[in-house]
Order: C-alpha cells, then sequence, then structure tokens
C-alpha cells in the first residue's frame, strides 16, 4: 500500500514511527497547507516528496490518503482523494456530521474504493485481551459498561488547541472515538443513547507555545455523558470530560454476570486487563492473549493493507461511533432518547499476530 499524507501536524509523528515497521504500508508523499511542515517530513525521510494537497491527489504512485487533517476538513479530503481513485484512511472523528460521513461511505462505495477509520488502537492487546476475556465467558453475561474520560483540557499542553473547542472537537468527539470503538469491538453496535452535556465556560486560555496566554472561544460542550443501548443489551455509561481533573476509576469496565473486567486506556494499544471474578479474591491481571503486540498508531493501515475489504479499523465502525455521538448530543440538547439509524457488524478480532510494532 502505497501512502500519501495529508496533515503534517502533531499526530504525524506517532504514525512515521510506525511506518518502517510495516510490511505492506510504504510512505511516498506527504502535502499540507504550510508547505514548510510537509517539508520537514519530506527531508527527514528517504524516497519521500513534498507536494501540494492536488499534487498529491493526483499522483499515480499514491494509492491510498491517510488524511491527518483537522477533523472540519476530514470529509472534504476524503471525498477529493475518492473522486481521485484513492482509498482513504482518516484520523477519528471519521467527519463532524453524520451525513457528512455517510457522504463518503456512499462515494467509496459507488468508486469501489476502500475507507478506514481511526482509532486502531481496539487493534492492540489492550482492547483484544479484553475482548478474549468476554468471548470466553470470564465474567459471565454482560451486563453493563462504564467510559470515562476527564482531563482539564488540551489548551493546557497544546500548542494549537482551537479545534479542540470548536464543533466537531470537544471531549466527546475528540476522545470519544477511542471508547466508542472500544466498547463496539467488545459489546456490538449500538441502537439508542440518551445524553446530558454542559460547558463550564466560554472561552479557553492557551498555556504553552507562542500562543501563551491568548484566549480562544469555545463553541462545543466540554462535558458529556451518556447512555448507550447496545443491540445486544448491554448499557454503557459514558463520561467524557475537559472541564474536570482526574478520576481514580478504570478507563472501561466491563460488568458481567460472574465477574468484572477492567479494561486499559484505549487511547493505548497495549496496558494489563484485570479481572474480578464472582467469589474471587480480587483483582487479577490476565496474559496478554490477542492482539497486535507493539502496535502504535497505523497498525490500521497494516490492517487494510493486508486485509482488503475485511479491514477491522473500517470506515463504516468509525460512522457508527460518529452517529452514536453525535446522537448523544442530540439528546442533550433535547432531552429525548436518540434512535441509532445505523449499525455495523463487531470487528473481527484479532488473535496473536506475527508482526511486532515498535510502541
Amino acid at each position: 500500500m502505497r501512502v500519501g499524507i495529508v496533515g503534517c501536524g502533531v499526530i504525524v509523528a506517532q504514525y512515521l514511527a510506525t511506518f518502517d515497521a510495516l510490511p505492506d504500508v510504504e510512505l511516498v508523499a506527504v502535502a499540507d497547507l504550510d508547505p514548510s511542515r510537509a517539508q520537514a517530513v519530506a527531508d527527514d525521510r528517504e524516497g519521500v516528496r513534498a507536494l501540494t494537497v492536488e499534487e498529491l491527489l493526483a499522483a499515480a504512485d499514491v494509492d491510498t490518503v491517510l488524511n491527518l487533517t483537522i477533523p472540519a476538513a476530514h470529509a472534504d479530503i476524503d471525498l477529493k482523494a475518492i473522486a481521485a481513485g484513492k482509498h482513504v484512511y482518516s484520523e477519528k472523528p471519521f467527519a463532524v456530521t453524520s451525513e457528512e460521513g455517510q457522504t463518503v461511505l456512499r462515494a467509496a462505495e459507488e468508486a469501489g474504493v476502500l475507507v478506514g477509520s481511526a482509532p486502531d488502537t481496539v487493534l492492540g492487546t489492550g482492547t483484544q485481551t479484553a475482548r478474549a476475556a468476554i468471548d470466553e465467558g470470564l465474567i459471565g453475561a454482560p451486563i453493563a459498561a462504564t467510559a470515562t474520560m476527564v482531563t482539564p483540557g488540551h489548551e493546557r499542553w497544546h500548542p494549537q488547541p482551537d479545534f479542540y473547542y470548536l464543533p466537531g472537537g470537544g471531549p466527546l468527539l475528540d476522545m470519544g472515538p477511542y471508547y466508542i470503538h472500544a466498547l463496539v469491538t467488545l459489546l456490538g453496535p449500538v441502537q439508542a443513547v440518551i445524553g446530558a452535556a454542559s460547558r463550564t465556560r466560554d472561552e479557553r486560555t492557551i498555556a504553552t507555545g507562542p500562543r501563551a496566554g491568548e484566549t480562544i472561544p469555545v463553541r462545543t460542550d466540554t462535558h458529556v455523558t451518556g447512555v448507550l443501548v447496545h443491540e445486544a443489551g448491554v448499557l454503557s455509561t459514558l463520561v467524557m470530560s475537559f472541564d474536570a481533573v482526574a478520576t481514580g476509576v478504570h478507563p472501561i469496565e466491563i460488568h458481567g454476570s460472574r465477574g468484572t473486567l477492567a479494561v486499559p486506556d484505549p487511547n493505548r494499544f497495549d496496558g494489563d486487563v484485570s479481572l474480578h471474578r464472582l467469589d474471587g479474591q480480587g483483582w487479577e491481571v490476565l496474559p496478554v492473549s490477542a492482539g497486535y503486540e507493539g502496535a502504535s498508531r497505523g497498525i490500521g493501515l497494516q490492517d487494510m493493507a493486508r486485509r482488503g475489504a475485511a479491514l477491522r479499523a473500517a470506515g463504516e465502525l468509525g460512522q457508527h461511533a460518529l452517529e452514536v455521538m453525535n446522537a448523544v448530543l442530540d439528546s442533550a440538547h433535547s432531552g429525548s432518547r436518540v434512535e441509532i439509524t445505523s449499525t455495523v457488524a463487531r470487528p473481527e478480532a484479532v488473535g496473536r499476530q506475527d508482526v511486532r510494532l515498535p510502541t
């Protein structure tokens, strides 16, 4: 798979660190609205060309576009790449609105190209070992889950945090994809949601970088909670906050009739999976039993290159998560339960793999 990257911001470094270990993926070109950022990436990697966005989309040696632009540009770049006959793999969230995401999927189907969507953290040993434990019946019948992400805000560390506080950002659309992709991987698709949300401040102050001290507007909800009703009947409670300080609970807990499973941070590929059995003596750490070992961002491209249309980090999963997140916000504003119109197959489990990647 010959990849061209559009968008060379902060996240690109994590993908570049992985690419050399992917046997079926080759980076050939990069582009950014700021040509100097693309040139800096190209200068550091032999055989990689810095192009304009238009040149990259037209390049004959690019068959897949990795879209690392800001969320508001995801659908636009995806559609342009699809129109050029390219496969696409988009950073999260899949798009800003559910309608945009559907348009991308329809265009890809008509063009006969593949669509992938981050996050691919669910392919690592953390989420996959937890899934194996559920599938083996170690917690009995799943009943409920909690997913919690609490941070005081990205403006404390990110030098350009504006887009985190615009539509398409906020704690739910920024961090929610990690948790919802994991919950769907573990428990299956969602059929309805009930949400509530708040916005504690209308402005944020950048704390680091050349713009430190600058105030930026907040135009999206910054504390969101919701109940996700899975098709299997499991109820997941979601808490995503850019307002609170810290939490002492496990990032994800899955409660079953015979035990509770503690799942590691879904923003990571690995981490301990712990089980508390009914009548047990406390938490026990389970051995790694599934997933790509040593995986990091970009393993979804390897999975896409190797599996084609059977890719696990698929656009359909990204779209389902997007619809769930937007439905939670819609419910928060309307005060009503919202039904989810899309569904998605629970992605195929990742067995123990022979591809080891750098952490």
